[in-house]
């Protein structure tokens, strides 16, 4: 009984007692997307800075509606290369990669994006420096995308 009364009177604004402050380490971790098998029988994962990293690569690479009941995920970045008009502005490619990583990656904060059109190569090289949220680790993603018809 004089345990209860202890806790409810910490509870009931107790300000001598100083409070129970903890944390909570947050481990990211994802599947490895070589699929390849481990010696223990399982397949790899990533975990941290490789797993968000992993994670960014796919949504640069993703199209708007190619992944199920998610019509707008994605960086549309090969759209951006099919599209009609001749030429590809270092804006746009800019602002789908901001959008989509603001979006649908809440893991990476953005630091710098830069983006090389290469018109005669129906080409696009990307480069993205980003920080990975609750860790001090900063990664950089170099990415080419081509067309190839």
């Amino acid at each position: 009984m004089g345990s209860a009364k202890r806790n409810f009177s910490i509870q009931d604004g107790n300000l001598q007692k100083t409070p129970i402050t903890t944390s909570v380490t947050r481990t990211y971790s994802d599947i490895d997307c070589t699929f390849e098998a481990s010696p223990t029988g399982g397949i790899y994962k990533k975990t941290d800075a490789a797993a968000v990293l992993q994670s960014v690569k796919n949504l640069l690479m993703t199209n708007h509606g190619e992944l199920p009941y998610r019509p707008y995920y994605g960086a549309n970045l090969y759209d951006l290369l099919f599209s009609l008009s001749t030429d590809l502005e270092v804006e746009d490619v800019s602002a789908n990669i901001s959008y989509a990583l603001e979006k649908f990656e809440p893991r990476a904060r953005i630091q710098n994006i830069r983006s090389l059109v290469n018109p005669d190569g129906n080409s696009l090289d990307v480069t993205i420096v980003f920080e990975v949220v609750n860790t001090q680790k900063v990664v950089t993603l170099n990415l080419n995308i081509a067309r190839t018809r």
